[in-house]
């Protein structure tokens, strides 16, 4: 039961390109926007189609992989776990932040169009 911890699985679509960052020892962080979306008809019989924002955070060689082959729009499929964050802007403000860290990446859709 402990692999069901903490555990998040999530298909959708890239809201931009990867921002990537590479640090001294060229350990790379790739940050992605990914939108799932949820449909219901709601009590008027109307279909509703709602969207949810997921922050994406990937290190290492997987992050390599986002840099070269991600772009906004392209539908993922992702397996990784909650993380919070919280931090100070130059104003002393508090900020939270939910995240998910990827393990694994999945890039959906087939081969694109040239």
């Amino acid at each position: 039961m402990n692999s069901l911890r903490n555990r998040v699985q999530l298909i959708g679509h890239l809201g931009a390109d990867p921002e990537v960052k590479t640090f001294e020892n060229n350990r790379k962080v790739a940050r992605l926007s990914l939108a799932t979306n949820d449909e219901y008809t709601d009590k008027e019989g109307q279909k509703v189609k709602q969207t949810q924002w997921h922050q994406l955070v990937v290190w290492g060689r997987l992050a390599d992989t986002c840099e070269k082959y991600l772009a906004k729009g392209k539908e993922v499929a992702i397996e990784g776990k909650l993380t919070y964050r919280t931090w100070n802007d130059k104003d002393g403000k508090s900020h939270n932040i939910t995240e998910i860290m990827v393990n694994e990446l999945l890039m959906m859709g087939g081969k694109e169009k040239k």
